[in-house]
């Protein structure tokens, strides 16, 4: 038996990774390059955003997807540099200069290690479903607005281009699904632009690709306490906007592959990939909802290999095919990511049917988390806002639930309140006008067994009641305390006095 525990341990140690089978790595080695091709005019924009040269945020995206593949936690979800960390960076570049942004993004690393190695990533628990269908939701609308630029004040032809790229890529798949249909797409209407003469704009209109790699060093910045005062905030924001994005990206990913990712690991592994992207001169960044759906919906890559060859395929595509890479119709790429916002959006949360089921306090939400994302452009914000709303709506449904019932002995010798419910600061402010302190009798009962004691303000209310009666020349007895509430009640009653 010991043998055979080897052999089986043995046989599941050193079994073949799942994309080293040629099916699955064709899938993955095509969807890395179409998320790659998509992710040369994000990143120049990105960079254009943070009011940096396009080649920093490009060098920041290869860097990122390709640590990541190997230190993350989450297989097949793409991170690079993205608007929220360049919203995030811009005020500091354009006021300090690159050099002290990448010394944020250093420090800005370091701190998410630290965050990932505290557990900050179980946090994620406390996120609930309508924020996370608001989330996705707001996401699949920045997306589509985000492209919305690309077809206003543009050259006629790009409509005709851009229906037709939809057009490949919804009907494409019901013939073959041999290629990726984006993959498709984008070189169909390349080669037609190229060959045809279509003036239209392209992918080298954004910015010049870069042609040498850039070597490794750290930022030219004075190592003073007056630096670190500067670039601390910048940091600690870059953080904490980062790992939000990057959690929900895995937490989304997971519910659409079915499998469990390591947060800690990818808030670990995020922190690293930062570091070492301003080590290279990167404006940093965290994952990608648009180029993850590429990879994960779209190109239904599964592994860390699509996300490691995204970031060698978009250096290849840089360094060594600039020139064709540049002729690409931005049309091609536009219509891409439309359809993956509309891929991404959760149509069946906005039906008739599933509103009218909904409670409204769930409904609210999901609208405050749409709402400020939107507003915002800030995913970060706009999932704080929602899970703040969803603390609140859960308080307020869990407050009416606690009910007081007083029953008087037929003697009249003494009344026995019964409390049920979960007492917390929201519940238990209004118990203490639950009784009737001049009515009842000498001995007064108030019987626990079926409520829980969550906090100070209940103890607190608790003692006032006690308190009132007392004024009044009558005792209270509390029974019917559970372990947890019995130890919380003798710890604090009496103790809280001065608050009233």
């Amino acid at each position: 038996m010991p043998g055979t525990a080897v052999l089986s341990f043995a046989r599941r140690r050193f079994e073949r990774p799942s994309w080293l089978s040629p099916r699955v790595a064709k899938t993955e080695v095509l969807s890395a390059l179409v998320v790659a091709l998509a992710l040369i005019p994000e990143a120049i924009s990105f960079s254009i955003i943070a009011g940096v040269d396009p080649s920093v945020g490009l060098f920041a995206s290869f860097t990122m997807a390709v640590v990541i593949a190997v230190v993350g936690g989450r297989p097949a979800m793409i991170s690079a540099a993205t608007g929220a960390i360049a919203l995030v960076v811009a005020p500091l570049a354009r006021e300090h200069g690159l050099s002290h942004l990448i010394a944020a993004v250093i420090l800005g690393g370091l701190f998410q290690v630290a965050l990932g190695a505290l557990g900050v990533a179980r946090l994620m628990r406390f996120v609930p479903r309508s924020v996370m269908v608001g989330f996705v939701n707001a996401l699949a609308i920045l997306i589509f607005m985000a492209q919305v630029p690309e077809l206003i004040d543009v050259p006629w032809p790009v409509y005709p281009l851009f229906a037709g790229g939809l057009a490949l890529m919804v009907f494409l798949p019901r013939l073959t699904k041999a290629v990726p249909a984006p993959l498709v797409s984008i070189v169909v209407l390349t080669v037609l632009t190229v060959a045809a003469g279509i003036a239209v704009p392209t992918v080298g209109d954004k910015g010049e690709l870069p042609s040498s790699f850039p070597a490794p060093g750290l930022p030219d910045v004075p190592l003073t306490w007056e630096t670190l005062q500067l670039i601390a905030p910048y940091a600690l924001a870059f953080a904490l906007v980062g790992l939000m994005e990057s959690l929900m990206t895995a937490k989304l990913v997971d519910g659409i592959t079915d499998t469990h990712s390591n947060k800690t690991r990818e808030a670990v592994g995020q922190g690293i990939a930062n570091v070492v992207t301003g080590v290279f001169g990167g404006m940093g960044g965290c994952a990608m909802i648009g180029q993850t759906m590429i990879n994960v919906r779209a190109g239904g890559a599964r592994t860390r290999l699509s996300t490691f060859l995204a970031g060698v395929f978009l250096l290849i595509l840089c360094l060594v095919l600039g020139p064709v890479v540049s002729e690409i119709p931005m049309a091609a790429l536009v219509a891409v990511m439309v359809l993956v916002a509309f891929s991404t959006f959760d149509w069946h949360s906005v039906r008739p049917a599933t509103l009218k089921r909904m409670p409204v306090g769930e409904l609210t939400v999901m609208a405050v988390t749409v709402g400020v994302v939107v507003a915002t452009h800030n995913l970060a914000i706009g999932v704080v806002a929602g899970t703040i709303t969803a603390m609140v709506v859960f308080a307020r449904r869990v407050a009416h639930l606690v009910n007081v019932t007083a029953v008087a002995d037929p003697d009249g010798g003494q009344v026995v309140y019964s409390v049920t419910g979960e007492l917390f600061f929201a519940s238990s402010n209004d118990l203490v006008y639950q009784f009737d302190y001049t009515g009842d009798p000498e001995r007064v009962v108030i019987d626990l067994t079926d409520a829980h004691i969550w906090d100070a303000s209940t103890v607190a209310a608790l003692d006032a009641i006690s308190t009132k009666y007392a004024a009044q020349g009558k005792t209270v007895e509390i029974v019917g305390l559970n372990e947890h509430s019995e130890t919380m009640h003798r710890r604090l009653s009496g103790e809280l006095a001065g608050n009233h």
